[in-house]
């Protein structure tokens, strides 16, 4: 079977201006995949008629499908209407059961249709119309040499509904595709190059119809295997073969698929251990507190946490020995080892984390620069640090040392000690 593709044109200024975010192409996406369309390429064009026409002409060399949105209003700025008109060379003319449509709708609001809002019932002769059930623009089905367009309402619930009643059932009758189906790995500890090298031999024997795309952020990578076939029990089999075997390479690294989120990997690691914790956070000034608890029932291992910013704090509040801090700063090893143990202490719980570090964008010294962050781990047995050398971006900085701080709860608690920055 072939892998159809599909282009995706977003019509209107105002989300060339960033007045409004284009929310259409994505849940269009999302839903083109499901059903084992592949879209090629989304563009967005201005309310100008050389680049609408220019962008109908580039979409159908690309693509057996264009998906278009917006420009389907009333007034003389709406121009996808009479432009594919053109572009297919036929007229507009008034559709009667699109008049009616449009009349019935105002009707239910309790409104008579105006003239300029009959115009709306105007559709190129060519075209096939789809019915609109949540407003008045009708959308438009139009086919040529192989290629269909259809264009809909750039508003996000009517073309949302156009395209699950009609659309999508229409282009599954029209063209047989793949399927094609996603799963995705996520790793920590380990950054894209390093990860890369270590699974290159498993990555070079993947099978033609797997693909594997690298998606790095702060701290982790994502690895996406994309598999297209024509049945999708087994492709699903044949995913989960490959991950069996990437284990064999990267399990220490990997925390969880999909949809889940290193802070309900940490959650669950507790729970799992009957184990409670507290942290006190300097840098991080409570984030990794409020990842903790984003979690629904963290009240089972959470309890509570200090943001002792100031050195005042961390001697009278979390009872960090003066001369520590005099002699080594607030940022260093001694001082959160310090911390880790008596933030544990301090609320009772099986394990301390601590952190303490420059975030930026100044306060650095030549010994330590922006993003030298400290962080500790204490669970009254063992105390184990790491020191991280970030960047010079403060928010960055902060996140970064956030699930820098996650990892070293994962892989304390997993008995896991190697971590590769």
């Amino acid at each position: 079977m072939a892998n159809t593709k599909a282009e995706l044109l977003t019509i209107g200024d105002e989300i060339l201006f960033g007045q409004i975010n284009d929310t259409n192409s994505q849940w269009m996406s999302q839903e083109l995949d499901q059903v084992g369309i592949r879209v090629v390429r989304k563009t967005t064009v201005g309310d100008i008629r050389e680049d609408m026409m220019n962008a109908f002409a580039e979409a159908e060399k690309r693509a057996e499908i264009v998906l278009i949105t917006g420009g389907l209003g009333p007034t003389n700025d709406d121009l996808t209407k009479p432009l594919l008109a053109e572009y297919f060379d036929c007229e507009l003319a008034m559709d009667s059961e699109a008049l009616k449509e449009v009349t019935d709708f105002f009707k239910s609001k309790g409104r008579e249709i105006t003239p300029i809002n009959e115009k709306q019932a105007e559709l190129p002769i060519c075209a096939e119309r789809i019915t609109n059930k949540l407003g008045t623009a009708p959308g438009m089905w139009l086919e040529r040499n192989g290629t269909v367009f259809v264009s809909m309402p750039g508003v996000p619930h009517e073309m949302k509904r156009m395209m699950k009643d009609t659309v999508i059932p229409k282009l599954q009758k029209c063209f047989k595709t793949d399927v094609i189906f996603h799963k995705v790995i996520k790793t920590i500890g380990i950054g894209e190059s390093w990860l890369a090298d270590e699974i290159k031999d498993w990555e070079e024997a993947l099978p033609e119809h797997i693909k594997l795309a690298y998606l790095p952020s702060l701290g982790q990578v994502k690895l996406r295997l994309t598999a297209v076939g024509a049945d999708m029990s087994e492709l699903k089999k044949q995913v989960e073969d490959q991950i069996t075997s990437l284990k064999s390479y990267a399990e220490k690294y990997i925390y969880g698929y999909d949809r889940d989120e290193i802070q309900t990997k940490v959650g669950d690691m507790l729970k799992h251990n009957n184990k409670t914790i507290s942290f006190a956070e300097s840098c991080t000034g409570g984030y990794v507190s409020h990842l903790i608890t984003s979690i629904p029932g963290s009240s089972a291992y959470y309890q509570g946490s200090i943001v002792p910013y100031h050195n005042d704090l961390k001697i009278k509040a979390l009872n960090v020995n003066e001369e520590t801090l005099k002699q080594h700063g607030a940022v260093s090893e001694q001082t959160v080892t310090e911390m880790s143990n008596n933030v544990r202490k301090l609320f009772k719980s099986d394990i301390g984390v601590a952190t303490s570090g420059i975030a930026g964008p100044d306060g650095g010294t030549v010994e330590k620069p922006v993003g030298t962050v400290w962080i500790a781990f204490a669970d009254g047995d063992q105390t184990v640090t790491r020191k991280l050398q970030l960047w010079k971006d403060r928010e960055v900085n902060i996140k970064a040392a956030t699930i820098a701080v996650m990892n070293l709860i994962r892989i304390t608690l997993s008995k896991s000690i190697e971590i590769k920055n």
